[in-house]
Formats: structure tokens, C-alpha cells, sequence
């Protein structure tokens, strides 16, 4: 759909007028506020969406990225410190925090195919291009390579793994094929790096090979890199393979700060460490590896960009491959900045992205760290003028977030109590680029989200972006239920927060809302943890004139200012109640299609369906029957539901009243006992003791899966529980579940009968 015909619907479909980067919404009152306040905050919200320059974005980036800029690296320092002295001359009160965190850099690195074909050994290393002027840094530049993986000197025979996620394995098992004793070689893509080498060894490989797939990373989806933005054939993604089932952050801390003398386990002990070696390869090194493999040709899923025939094996390819890093301690630089709150200068609005990069990092994180440096100086200028937030806004610039949100995490430990007393919330960015809203969070703030996106111009298109939201997401819509929802829902639905970036110690370790917000899809290319993710990339195929940059800070500033000066917090529990009703029924219908999946493919066992051919290495062997699994009892989750459903009912017709009389009872004192409790709504989601053998991940209701690293699972526990055939574990969890939603009902109904007496208080 070109910009004209989007134009044109937008002008069918809004009233809303645009003047110059603001866009008038009607002039209802503001979430949380009365007119009054309401009245002064759109001022001065105006004034703010007014002030970002796309010239300083890319001052900015110019500067972060001039050189690597990794944990433990000169520059990742220099940068910080030219952080925290730009945050004082925007007037803010800025220091740094430090932290001693484990992270290994690599001493000896190999890949070489021994036998089964020509002897051949891995470059490993990217090569510079003559029109990149910083591609060429080699003696700053990280090697190519995995962080945390284990040391080791291993041969074997190679096999080819898929994706290497638990269903790849299971199709391997039924072709009679084991990894036992092997090395496996595994694409990128379909779940976090770290996953591959934590199930090949549980499956007994003895080392792990990721590379980047040219189908899925490279010259099939798009020109390849310097004349297009995709990844090269010699373009390797480095990366974390941190084990985050348990825990994020420094290994050696689990749960506490890395301070200078936080108590460490000895680092054999450390339970995030991978169990094999692993290393990442680029396609181009990958090639004579595959073509050594034989045994079966793969399933149609399995096949790659390359110009072979993709086996699974194992062998006749046999890989020697050998791992060794140095296990040293590093400090990281944590910048902290504060806007002290006029009236309740306890309850804190958060706001950050991390600085660090894997090496230069123009794209990540650096075009999400120009955005809020720009926020934070427009900020300024509104303070300068004579704004005053009620609250505390504190901005963060992390390190050490790649490799595995160490400084987020260590900062979030560190403060815990204070957190989970006074954070109001936390809004994230990471990687911003060109295109539509991408937003993802705590479901409370789904309704804040989509009025500020109603109130802030798409650069591109001139529509608000929620519209542009709006017809984006009916364009790429899976079904007609779901076009049609997007038609006439009234907010869109926001994503699941999982793992992944700097929100996460604040949802999955505190109990405090989040959101993660950034802009994209349109300057998709493949240069992800490469040498080619420099201002050079990221000026010629992302977002080349900072329009998108200058929108995430408006976006996210406008949210925060929200936050920070509201009368009422800006909660809605009727949007979570809707979502929370979403994750049951959709667990409901997993479990009922799981039992009718055995049931169908026991009968087709018995009808003979499945024959195993005469060669066993090359036969489809048939699996075994399964027990059909009980009917789960989903009554007290849908019951707690039910009641969280009931209680957001009531606080809205309690809302409705306080709105009343221009929503004077809005700016009263009682308001302060009800801000109180929805600051605590999120941390009634936790439970103490965390997730069943995941101690750290507190928060029933959203966390990242054990087999999908980044992305989250609602209600995990039950959901993993009946993925895994474990029936009694998942009534447990259901009962925990339904637990903490019926606190979050209690407290919300609680709410709802404060805000009640307060406008009573008033007629």
C-alpha cells in the first residue's frame, strides 16, 4: 500500500488534524487527568514533541559509534562518561554506577572439517569493506563468537540440526538419527541463540556450530551488504549463548548486585554457563561443512539458501572444533540520570536503553540510545522553561545488555527494595529503525500506548501512527477475526514482553510494569552483531534522516511526561482483564487440541499409518503411543479471570465518576492512596519463589520460555508444563496462576472503592 492510498483512508477514517509534528486529538481529558491538568499537560507535551532534532540523533550516533564499543573495551568507558556529561549539560543530575561482571573474551578459536571431504578451516573473521570506513578496526574489533561458552577441544562427526530447537530433534529421533557423540550445526533463527547449544547437549552432542543461513539471513531475502543492507556471505552474528532458563544477568551473581564485594561462585559452578563449546559461523564457512554432511536429505522446512543438497548425516564430515576464552572480570558503566519529582519524588518513571554493543552497534542499541539522549534533552529544555513533573524520572544508559543485560539487571538487584517500593514504571527501547509502532509490555499500560500513539505524526505517511498502526497491522493480519478486531477494537493490542532486552529485570526479577518500544519493518537487512552494524549501515538502509529516531523520542517522552505528571496513574485493568481472559481460553484450546492430536495419531499407529523402511539409516521410524493425556481442571484459573474481569469493571465505573464535574476529585489528596496501590498492581503478579526451577523469573503471567529464550509465554508455567506432558505440575501451576490473579482482582477492587469514596467525598 503506497503512502497516497494510505493517506487517503486516513482522511476517510480521522478527524484528527496535523500541525506541523502534533496532532490535535478531540480535547477529552487525558487518562488520569482533569481538564485542568489535562489542558496543561497537552501544552506541554506539545512543547516537547516540538524540540527533538534528527541533526542531533545523528551527531549523536556519529559519536557512540565511532568505535567498538564492547563491555571491558576503552571506548565502551569513554562513551559512558560522554553520556553521563552530555545528561549534565541537558541539566540533568547524573553519576555513573559501576559493576564487576564475568565476561569471557575468546584466546583460541577453530573450525576445521577433518575428514569427509577437503580439508578445510574457518576464516572466522569478517573482512572490511573499502566503502565502510569503520568495518576496517580489527585491532578493536571482538572476534566472531558465542560469549559463555563452555571451553573445549572436541572432534566429531557433524550433523545438520534445523534450527536445533526441541521439535527439530524429535523429527531426527524419528529417522532413527542421534547427536549423540557429534557436533551439530544449527541456523540461526526460530528461537534465541542460546537455546541450540543448551538442547544439543541435552541430547549428548559434544559442540555446537551456529551460522547464518542465507534463505533466512543473506541473499535470499535481499542484496547483500555494501550494496544492499542484508548480510554478506562472510557476515557472522556474534551473540550471548548465556542459559537464561534460570536467571539474567552476571552468572557469578545470581540475584544480587556484581558489586566490588558481592559474594561470586567459583565459575565452574556458574549454572548459566553452556555445557559444550559453541561457536557462530558465517554462510560462507558453513558451505564445505553441509556439503560433507550425507545420510537422508532433509525435510522441504530444513532446506537452506545454499547451493547443496541439505542431509542431516551424522558425517561422513567430521569437524574438529576448539573453544578457549579468557574468564576475566570487567567493570561496566552504568549512567543515571534524574529529573526530581516536584510533588511525590518517590515514585519513579523509568526510561532506558543500553549503550554497549557487540561492535560498533550504530543499529543496536545505538539508534535507540540517540533517541533517548534526544528525550532527555528536550526534557531539559521543558525544565528550563519552567515544567516541573510531579514524579521522578530517572533515565538509564545500560551497559553490558548483549551479553545478557548484565548492567539492567545488576543496577535492578542492587535496588530491589527501592524498586519495588517506588518504580511507577519502566520504558524500554533497544534497536529503532523505520516503519510502524512496535510495542510490547504490561497490559495495564496497553491503553496509555495507544493514546500517545494517537497524539504523535508518522513521519512517512503524515497519519498519527496509530493509524498507521492500525491499517498495518489489518495488512498483515493472519485472519478475518483478527482484521476485524483491528477495525473496531479501540486500542490495538500490544506483544508480550519476554527476554531480551533491558525491561526484563524490571518485569521478570521486581514486578514492575514495562513497555518496550521501538519503530521498524520497513529497513529490514541483516548486518544483527556484525562489524557491518555502523553508521555507515545504518545511514544508507535504516533510518537515514533520524525521522524515526526523532519520533521514538517524541513517543516515548510523551509516554513518560504522561506517567510523570499525571493525576491518576494511567493504569487500565479492563484492557489486562480482556488479555488475561485471551491466555486462558487460548490454554484451553492447547490442551483439548494436544489431547486430540494423540488421540489421532495413536489411532493412525494402530491403522499402520507408519512403516519403517528396510535400510535403518535411512528409515522413517514410527513413533510409539502415547498415553492420552486428562482433562485438566481449568476451573480456578477462569474463575480468577472471571474476577479480575468483575474488579476492572469497577474500577472504570469508579473512573467514570471521578471524571465527572471537570475531574476535580482527580487533583484531591485521597488520590495519593490509589496511586499507591496500582504503583503495587504489577508486583502482585509475582510470587516469591518464582517460576517452578526458575527462582528469578518472579511474574506468573508473563516470562520468556525455557525453549524460547526472547520471546515470552502467557501464564508460563501452566503452558509449559502441558507442553512438556506434565499434568500434575500444570494444575499446580494453574492454582498459583489463579492465585496471584485473584490478588490482582482484590487490589484492583480496592482501588476502585478508594477512587469511589474519594468522589463521594466530593458531591
Amino acid at each position: 500500500m503506497n503512502r497516497n492510498v494510505l493517506a487517503g483512508l486516513f482522511l476517510l477514517a480521522t478527524s484528527f488534524a496535523a500541525v506541523g509534528t502534533y496532532v490535535i486529538a478531540d480535547e477529552a481529558p487525558l487518562a488520569g487527568y482533569s481538564v485542568e491538568s489535562s489542558r496543561v499537560e497537552r501544552d506541554w507535551e506539545q512543547k516537547f514533541r516540538s524540540t527533538p532534532d534528527p541533526a542531533n540523533l545523528r551527531a549523536y550516533m556519529q559519536r557512540l559509534s565511532a568505535h567498538p564499543h564492547n563491555v571491558g573495551s576503552p571506548y565502551d568507558k569513554d562513551n559512558a562518561e560522554w553520556i553521563l556529561a552530555k545528561f549534565k549539560e541537558f541539566g540533568l543530575d547524573a553519576h555513573i554506577e559501576s559493576f564487576n561482571v564475568l565476561f569471557p573474551t575468546p584466546k583460541e578459536r577453530l573450525v576445521e572439517l577433518v575428514e569427509g571431504g577437503p580439508h578445510f578451516v574457518a576464516k572466522l573473521q569478517e573482512p572490511a569493506v573499502p566503502e565502510d570506513p569503520t568495518s576496517n578496526q580489527q585491532s578493536e574489533q571482538l572476534p566472531t563468537y558465542n560469549a559463555y561458552s563452555a571451553d573445549g577441544d572436541v572432534t566429531g562427526p557433524l550433523v545438520y540440526v534445523n534450527y536445533g530447537i526441541p521439535d527439530d530433534y524429535e523429527t531426527l529421533e524419528r529417522n532413527g538419527i542421534s547427536v549423540k557423540g557429534a557436533i551439530v550445526i544449527a541456523r540461526y533463527g526460530h528461537a534465541w541463540r542460546g537455546i541450540k547449544p543448551m538442547v544439543a547437549a541435552e541430547h549428548g552432542a559434544i559442540g555446537c556450530i551456529i551460522y547464518s543461513d542465507p534463505r533466512d539471513d543473506g541473499y535470499s531475502p535481499g542484496v547483500t551488504y555494501p550494496q544492499g543492507a542484508y548480510r554478506p556471505k562472510d557476515g557472522v552474528q556474534r551473540g550471548s549463548v548465556q542459559d537464561s532458563t534460570e536467571f539474567m544477568g552476571d552468572p557469578l551473581t545470581p540475584g544480587i548486585g556484581a558489586t566490588a564485594d558481592a559474594k561470586r561462585l567459583p565459575i565452574k559452578n556458574a549454572p548459566t554457563l553452556t555445557k559444550i563449546p559453541v561457536l557462530p559461523i558465517s554462510y560462507s564457512d558453513a558451505e564445505p561443512l553441509l556439503a560433507a554432511i550425507a545420510g537422508p536429505v532433509v525435510p522441504p522446512a530444513w532446506r537452506g539458501g545454499l547451493p547443496i543438497t541439505y542431509r542431516l548425516g551424522p558425517g561422513p564430515g567430521k569437524v574438529h572444533l576448539k573453544m578457549f576464552s579468557n574468564w576475566d572480570i570487567k567493570p561496566l558503566y552504568d549512567v543515571i540520570a534524574k529529573i526530581p519529582g516536584a510533588q511525590f519524588p518517590d515514585e519513579w518513571v523509568l526510561r532506558g536503553n543500553h549503550h554497549d554493543a557487540w561492535v560498533n552497534g550504530a543499529e543496536d542499541p545505538i539508534s535507540g540510545q540517540v533517541a533517548l539522549l534526544e528525550e532527555a534533552r528536550s526534557l531539559g529544555v521543558l525544565v528550563k522553561a519552567g515544567w516541573k513533573p510531579k514524579r521522578t524520572i530517572i533515565y538509564c544508559a545500560w551497559d553490558g545488555e548483549e551479553p545478557g543485560l548484565l548492567g539492567s539487571v545488576e543496577w535492578a538487584e542492587t535496588h530491589a527494595d527501592e524498586l519495588r517500593k517506588n518504580a511507577v514504571a519502566y520504558i524500554n527501547s533497544d534497536s529503532n529503525g523505520r516503519g510502524t509502532l512496535g510495542a510490547e509490555g504490561s497490559h495495564t499500560l496497553e491503553k496509555l500506548v495507544n493514546d500517545v500513539a494517537h497524539d504523535v505524526q508518522d513521519p512517512e505517511t503524515k497519519l498519527t501512527v496509530w493509524k498507521r498502526w492500525q491499517l498495518d497491522s489489518i495488512k498483515s493480519a493472519s485472519s478475518d477475526e483478527e482484521r476485524q478486531e483491528l477495525r473496531q477494537r479501540k486500542d490495538i493490542r500490544i506483544g508480550i514482553s519476554g527476554g531480551g532486552s533491558d525491561h526484563a529485570g524490571f518485569q521478570n526479577f521486581l514486578g514492575i510494569a514495562v513497555l518496550d518500544i521501538g519503530f521498524g519493518g520497513e529497513d529490514e537487512g541483516g548486518v544483527y552483531h556484525s562489524i557491518y552494524d555502523d553508521f555507515y549501515w545504518y545511514t544508507h538502509f535504516a533510518d537515514t534522516d533520524f525521522a524515526y529516531g526523532r519520533t521514538l523520542s517524541q513517543f516515548n517522552g510523551s509516554m513518560i511526561m504522561r506517567l510523570a505528571d499525571a493525576d491518576l496513574l494511567p493504569f487500565d485493568f479492563s484492557n489486562f482483564a480482556d488479555t488475561v481472559q485471551t491466555y486462558v481460553k487460548g490454554l484451553q484450546k492447547f490442551s483439548a487440541k494436544m489431547r486430540d492430536d494423540i488421540e489421532e495419531r495413536n489411532l493412525e499407529i494402530e491403522e499402520g499409518v507408519f512403516t519403517a523402511a528396510a535400510d535403518p539409516k535411512k528409515a522413517y521410524f514410527p513413533p510409539k503411543k502415547e498415553d492420552v493425556p486428562p482433562y485438566l481442571n481449568f476451573s480456578p484459573l477462569q474463575n480468577s479471570a472471571d474476577a479480575l474481569t468483575r474488579s476492572a469493571g469497577e474500577y472504570q465505573k469508579a473512573l467514570a465518576a471521578a471524571g465527572a464535574n471537570g475531574g476535580s476529585v482527580l487533583a484531591s489528596a485521597s488520590i495519593a492512596d490509589v496511586n499507591a496501590l496500582l504503583i503495587q498492581s504489577e508486583r502482585k503478579l509475582t510470587t516469591p519463589e518464582g517460576l517452578p526451577g526458575r527462582f528469578w523469573y518472579k511474574h506468573q503471567i508473563y516470562a520468556p520460555g525455557v525453549y524460547t529464550g526472547y520471546e515470552s509465554k502467557a501464564i508460563p508455567a501452566v503452558r509449559e508444563a502441558i507442553e512438556q506432558k506434565k499434568w500434575k505440575e500444570a494444575e499446580q501451576a494453574m492454582a498459583r496462576a489463579a492465585a496471584v490473579l485473584q490478588d490482582e482482582a482484590a487490589l484492583v477492587s480496592s482501588a476502585a472503592a478508594e477512587l469511589s469514596a474519594g468522589s463521594a467525598g466530593q458531591k
